[in-house]
């Protein structure tokens, strides 16, 4: 094999008859179809979501957002897993709780004004669909139909993450959590 053939592709049939595009795209619509998150989606919206959606792989360790950014963003995880953190003084970087597949990650990209309350970690090799913020809400401003829907989604995250505090409130201080 001549030197400048080993730095060549070989030839990866990835699908016959499909472009990497297509598959990509294929993946994508099939993480958001199948996610817990949308499940009951009119399928009406779905065009909505696939213009602004794109697949995202953070590694071990990766800095997702950072308490205080922009919420730029939203995320849902397909495998692996992600630390919902918060800094203390004196105590450093806390884990408040830790989600994973099927899980929605980030509210603060839906209510002004719009930056992060908490850190998002990767603590696994993660995958997600990423939404573009700013498209999802422009959309619910103009479809009210659908921004009724995704706020409903988006509130039941909020009330995922106040009933983790509570429960781990409660476990801090020997309460039921009830």
């Amino acid at each position: 094999m001549k030197p400048e053939e080993e730095n060549e592709p070989k030839n990866r049939v990835l699908k016959p008859g499909f472009t990497f595009e297509e598959i990509y795209m294929n993946t994508v619509e099939n993480i958001i179809t199948s996610h817990p998150f949308w499940k009951g989606l009119n399928p009406h919206y779905l065009h909505i979501l696939r213009e602004c959606a794109a697949y995202e792989r953070f590694g071990l360790d990766q800095c997702i957002f950072q308490a205080g950014s922009d919420a730029e963003h939203f995320y849902l995880i397909h495998n692996g897993y992600v630390a919902l953190e918060t800094f203390m003084p004196g105590k450093g970087r806390i884990t408040l709780q830790t989600i994973g597949p099927g899980e929605a990650l980030g509210w603060s990209w839906f209510y002004p004004p719009y930056r992060w309350h908490l850190s998002a970690r990767s603590i696994d090799m993660t995958d997600t669909v990423c939404f573009g913020a700013r498209t999802l809400r422009d959309y619910a401003e103009e479809n009210h139909d659908f921004g009724y829907d995704l706020a409903i989604r988006v509130g039941r995250i909020v009330l995922e993450r106040l009933q983790a505090a509570r429960s781990q409130l409660a476990d801090f201080y020997g309460g039921s959590g009830e």
